[in-house]
């Protein structure tokens, strides 16, 4: 994209204005391919601000690889719930145990080594063995591809496979071969902070002169927006299980309620987590709620205990919007599943030693606030 004179010019500058100004996060005061390799997991698809705190208590539990690896999974999943798309976890305690089988615990420095763990992808293994390593691979993400875009002035869906296989090449050539490391999370940053998605700061971008798409006006609108996936709407109904002593059932994450889950589409979107009885709504959510719940325990039907609607509320996985109709199940003594625990539900952190989804914690809101109104109105 750049002549060898311009091309030095350009790498300077870039250096420089990171060096000056780069955010202080945690992952990039070491250079361990463990804590690198985690914060890039953890910011897949997730806000800086968010992920700070779950890097810091993962790492206080997970020290090092080995600890992850020899840890049972639902801690893992404890303590990344909240995070979202747990997959992550689940991959990354795969992975965890792979290098300490394969790789003597140390994360490995070849590409397709690194490629060959679960979760990793193209943009994670360059930027785990650019950063720990000084490896020259260089990045391509969305915040990357975006700055790549707007120098060249680039039209059309970067995501196009031969637009992409282009930008990849551009990143290939940009990247400064003495520092590849920092290179990379210069350009990163640069995308996040200066050269983002709308009203991009061109007047403090270190590396304006070089934007043809400054140059040509189209700041605003480069890179261009792609097709959307159409939004799917999808309705679950729970049950919130509530004993004379505010106890309440949740269901494990795998056995009758998994297969269940599959059968009713509901797997993808509690992320395999603990969960209420859940059943997803095609056209009436007590009748079906209902049937669901005598297919997991007869007494439930026998006893016909009543459903209690309880407040709406919404969530959001992926291109899914999904509307979540709870109902309290008053019972003189829970029912009895397979696998499923007794938790008391005194307040939403007294769920926290499983490991469930925001969409499970905000059907425990929807239950104690309808407590909490009746205690009111006593």
């Amino acid at each position: 994209m750049l002549p060898a004179r311009k091309l030095g010019l350009f790498r300077k500058r870039l250096l420089a204005w990171f060096r000056k100004f780069h955010r202080d996060l945690p992952w990039r005061r070491t250079r361990d391919p463990y804590r690198v390799w985690l914060s890039e997991i953890m910011l897949q698809q997730t806000r800086v601000a968010a992920v700070i705190p779950y890097y810091e208590r993962f790492l206080e539990r997970f020290p090092d690889v080995r600890a992850l690896a020899e840890a049972p999974q639902e801690e893992v999943l404890r303590l990344w719930s909240g995070l979202g798309y747990y997959s992550r976890a689940r991959n990354l305690q795969s992975a965890a145990q792979e290098i300490i089988a394969k790789y003597h615990g140390k994360f490995p420095r070849e590409l397709n080594d690194a490629l060959a763990l679960p979760g990793i992808g193209n943009y994670t293994a360059a930027a785990i063995l650019s950063i720990a390593y000084d490896a020259k691979h260089a990045v391509l993400d969305g915040n990357v591809a975006r700055v790549l875009a707007r120098l060249g002035a680039i039209r059309g869906d970067l995501r196009e496979a031969k637009r992409w296989r282009g930008l990849r090449k551009s990143a290939d050539n940009l990247i400064d071969p003495k520092s590849p490391g920092e290179w990379n999370q210069a350009m990163m940053e640069l995308g996040a902070t200066v050269c983002a998605p709308r009203a991009p700061q061109c007047l403090l971008c270190p590396i304006a002169k070089f934007c043809r798409a400054r140059q040509l006006g189209l700041t605003d609108r480069l890179p261009e927006k792609r097709k959307k996936r159409v939004t799917e709407e999808v309705t679950l109904a729970a049950a919130v299980f509530l004993d004379h002593r505010g106890r309440t059932l949740i269901l494990p994450p795998s056995g009758l309620n998994a297969r269940r889950a599959t059968k009713n589409e509901i797997a993808p979107l509690v992320s395999r987590m603990w969960q209420f009885p859940m059943v997803r709504v095609r056209e009436h959510a007590a009748a079906e709620l209902q049937s669901f719940l005598a297919e997991l325990n007869s007494a439930v039907a026998n006893h016909g205990a009543r459903l209690e609607p309880l407040s709406e509320a919404r969530h959001t996985v992926t291109y899914r919007k999904i509307t979540l109709l709870p109902f309290r199940v008053a019972v003189a003594a829970l029912p009895t599943v397979s696998g499923g625990k007794v938790v008391p539900l005194t307040d939403v952190s007294s769920l926290s030693s499983l490991a469930v989804s925001n969409l499970t914690r905000k059907i425990a809101r929807a239950a104690l606030a309808e407590r909490a109104k009746a205690a009111a109105a006593r």
